[in-house]
């Protein structure tokens, strides 16, 4: 992660001064402590969350099977087809954010959540990764507005590729700002760079450094860990877990038989649970094949949903590989220099951005004939990784994507 920028001075909106919208003694009984805030903010936590208040936006994640692969990549392909845009692979660039963590799950305890409970979730069934969060309901301009406390180097990994990759929303949060959701920015019309007082245990002024689409039902604000411990959210309240291939109610009562009584479990693969982004863009990797496949008629999504997981288990392992394969899809930089695609329109080809990349491999799948099914798509698949065996694994993985999601 970037050092953080200097923060300047909050500007404070007209009208805007003191936590618009909240009676005035509710504000000064939170300044003297005559409320008690943990009891309040974890009760609107559990039911906010549960039911995903209205000023949501969400987006999903996928993984339908959690197939053991040996590290598979492009084969590099000589042409003399120029760039046209500026190649990223070519300059040895690489973004800075590594992987992209596709979130499975949503669950809000009751209480705080102990290492213990953490240490025996990572050993239930394809759970790989599990991140324990600080969270809580505060107001902000007179609404509830549901809020995790994060460590931006460590909790920008679980968000939706395109806000993961946004720099400018880590850096600003690393510095001391809030971010929010797009429908809750656009819903109580705040603006970036205006400070805004936050009503929780105290009554902090914190500056908006942006907002992105979180992909999570019901969250709507991110703030630092400084001005969580501020707000008193409540510690380690809130997991997210990484569980490619898990059976979801298999899944959802080991969490609720090792974090006990009130935990609420939310699986993001339903479809209540997955909102579209509020500017259009894609908001998670399912969002980003369906889109891709588009241009390559012919091509299922389901196949660029097989290999995004085959190669890096939609991101969570970017590379290098051994033979020097790199990003969500796995190219070798030699053949990203003939496929690569500026898929977010920021004048680059990243070979490390999933907006970029999953459209890259679905031109390289389409030039090698996969939008005419059959022996073409094998022989597509073929191409992307020289084996019989990579080739049957992503039609029967692509097979398992269309029973999931059909």
């Amino acid at each position: 992660m970037p050092a953080a920028t200097a923060v300047p001075a909050a500007r404070v909106p007209a009208g805007g001064n003191l936590a618009a919208g909240v009676p005035a003694a509710r504000v000064r009984a939170v300044r003297r402590g005559d409320e008690p805030p943990r009891r309040r903010l974890l009760a609107l936590a559990v039911t906010g969350i549960g039911v995903a208040v209205a000023l949501t936006t969400t987006g999903g994640a996928i993984a339908a099977a959690n197939i053991g692969h040996p590290r598979t990549h492009v084969a590099a392909r000589s042409s003399t087809a120029p760039a046209r845009v500026t190649n990223v692979a070519q300059g040895g660039e690489i973004a800075p954010l590594r992987r992209v963590v596709p979130p499975d799950v949503l669950a809000v305890a009751a209480k705080p959540v102990s290492a213990a409970q953490v240490g025996r979730i990572r050993k239930l069934g394809h759970v790989q990764d599990v991140i324990a969060v600080d969270a809580g309901a505060v107001q902000l301009q007179g609404r509830k507005v549901n809020t995790f406390a994060v460590d931006p180097s460590l909790f920008r990994s679980w968000t939706p590729p395109g806000t993961a990759k946004d720099e400018g929303l880590w850096t600003a949060l690393a510095g001391g700002r809030f971010i929010v959701s797009e429908t809750a920015m656009e819903t109580m019309g705040l603006r970036s760079g205006f400070g805004y007082s936050i009503v929780g245990r105290t009554v902090p002024q914190v500056t908006m450094g942006g907002a992105g689409t979180l992909g999570l039902p019901g969250i709507d604000m991110l703030v630092d860990l400084k001005t969580g411990a501020e707000l008193q959210l409540i510690p380690r309240l809130a997991l997210l877990v990484n569980a490619p291939g898990a059976n979801s109610k298999q899944l959802s009562a080991g969490l609720k038989k090792i974090l006990g009584g009130g935990v609420s479990v939310l699986n993001l693969h339903e479809k209540k649970n997955q909102v579209s982004s509020g500017s259009g863009r894609s908001g998670s990797y399912l969002d980003l094949y369906k889109q891709a496949a588009t241009t390559c008629p012919g091509l299922s999504w389901t196949v660029l949903a097989a290999i995004g997981q085959i190669e890096s288990d939609h991101g969570r392992n970017a590379g290098p590989s051994s033979a020097g394969a790199l990003g969500p899809m796995q190219f070798m930089p030699a053949t990203w220099k003939v496929y690569g695609v500026d898929g977010d329109g920021d004048g680059k080809a990243d070979i490390m951005n999933p907006y970029d990349a999953v459209p890259g491999a679905a031109k390289y799948l389409c030039a090698n004939g996969a939008g005419g099914g059959g022996k073409h798509l094998y022989n597509a698949i073929f191409r992307y990784n020289h084996a019989d065996w990579y080739v049957q694994k992503v039609l029967n993985l692509a097979k398992a994507y269309a029973r999931t999601y059909s």
